[in-house]
């Protein structure tokens, strides 16, 4: 394999691009050219390397009614889109199976273990080491009630290599400045880490990437082809080379359906509010308000606020009730914000069993594919691509990948 056509310019396309053209790889990159359009751009920057667990578990089916948005929570479904997530959801529940999570968990354990040094490999890969910030991150209870619940449920947990321990009184006057009354208490976690800024940690890699030669093209795929490799582009052309990566985010369901491969991909949904305007100071982690359901962190570019998972099409338009109540928590939490943020809505890649598609296709060698990362796709995109990388050089990966094959959909 000499050259390779991608699919998919997000964070995890992006890596990949960049990690193979390293190897050698003539690399040829193929994007709508959207930034805006995918999860790369709006997420919380939070490098989760603790999130081992896949959400398919049946205590989080059991929480599903007094999280949904009707209740004040972040769980929602669009039901304009109830063709879409029906049938994921009834692969979901049979994902649910206690045998089937314990392999989720494995899965995901082996793929988070080396996360965040892959993040610092590829930083300094693209020549911009500073851009990871391993300072771990936060999450905080407001009231006693949710401290004494969140401190016994984080004790029971698993969070793989990483680990945590609750904040003294020092650390939580900390936020004394930039809220309207302390924390009850807050777990403190190592391990985990976070980019000065996701678009700009994506822009240092393209640039990087193009600066050594790499070739991007605007358009989008309308056909693939395994045999020849070939995309075919809106505009009316196509690109050729001797393989294929699939790594189009939450439309990459549709891309491997090009190929006759079945993969039920899902979009979960995000929404930020983003303030050019902020006293968080930079050296404040990301910090997770638990019982509010936002995020909140600090990039070079200002303060954003995350929150909601909206499970639905990816094309959908955002839905103006969920900016309105982020801005409602965002007040009621004391933030200075900018009373016209940015507003933003995008689409994690969801599979229903919760664990990424990573390998090859069985029946076409040289279609490779990286996609359904959820909410951990920033996460998750260094570590994939050293992944793909090795796929594509023949080389032997670093974990079994038998758990990520796209053949388990059938």
């Amino acid at each position: 394999m000499k050259s390779i056509l991608i699919i998919g310019g997000g964070l995890v396309g992006v890596s990949c691009a960049l990690r193979l053209q390293a190897a050698g790889l003539a690399v040829t990159l193929i994007d709508p050219g959207d930034k805006k359009r995918g999860a790369s751009y709006g997420n919380a920057g939070h490098i989760g390397s603790e999130q081992v667990s896949p959400w398919s578990a049946w205590e989080n089916v059991l929480r599903a009614p007094r999280s949904s948005f009707g209740m004040g929570g972040p769980l929602d479904f669009r039901w304009t889109d109830v063709a879409l997530w029906t049938p994921w959801s009834m692969r979901f529940l049979a994902a649910c199976d206690p045998a089937r999570f314990a392999r989720g968990r494995e899965a995901l354990s082996a793929l988070l273990e080396d996360a965040l040094p892959a993040w610092q490999r590829i930083a300094d890969l693209a020549g911009k080491p500073d851009m990871v910030i391993p300072h771990g991150h936060v999450t905080a209870w407001m009231t006693r009630e949710g401290a004494e619940r969140g401190l016994a449920a984080f004790a029971k947990a698993q969070w793989g290599k990483a680990t945590w321990r609750e904040m003294n009184a020092d650390e939580l006057a900390r936020y004394g400045g930039v809220l309207n009354r302390l924390p009850h208490a807050a777990a403190v976690f190592s391990g985990t880490g976070q980019v000065s800024d996701p678009q700009g940690a994506r822009d240092a890699m393209l640039a990087s990437f193009t600066e050594r030669g790499g070739e991007i093209v605007t358009d989008s795929v309308v056909g693939l082809s395994a045999t020849p490799a070939r995309a075919t582009l809106a505009s009316g052309g196509s690109c050729e080379a001797d393989a294929l990566l699939v790594a189009a985010g939450a439309w990459s369901g549709r891309v491997m359906a090009m190929l006759g491969v079945h993969a039920p991909v899902i979009g979960e949904r995000g929404y930020h509010l983003q303030s050019a305007e902020t006293n968080w100071p930079r050296d404040l982690p990301t910090t997770v308000f638990d019982e509010n359901f936002i995020a909140v962190s600090r990039f070079t570019t200002g303060l954003r606020c995350t929150s909601f998972v909206e499970f639905g099409s990816p094309d959908a338009p955002g839905d103006e009730r969920k900016w309105r109540l982020l801005r409602q928590r965002i007040d009621e939490l004391g933030l200075q914000f900018s009373p016209t943020p940015e507003r933003w809505v995008g689409s994690r890649p969801s599979l229903p069993d919760f664990v990424p598609a990573i390998g090859r296709v069985e029946r076409a060698p040289n279609v490779l594919y990286a996609f359904g990362h959820a909410h951990l796709g920033l996460t998750e995109a260094p570590i994939t691509s050293e992944v793909i990388c090795a796929l594509a050089t023949d080389k032997a990966p670093s974990f079994d990948l038998a758990p990520f094959r796209v053949e388990r959909f059938g």
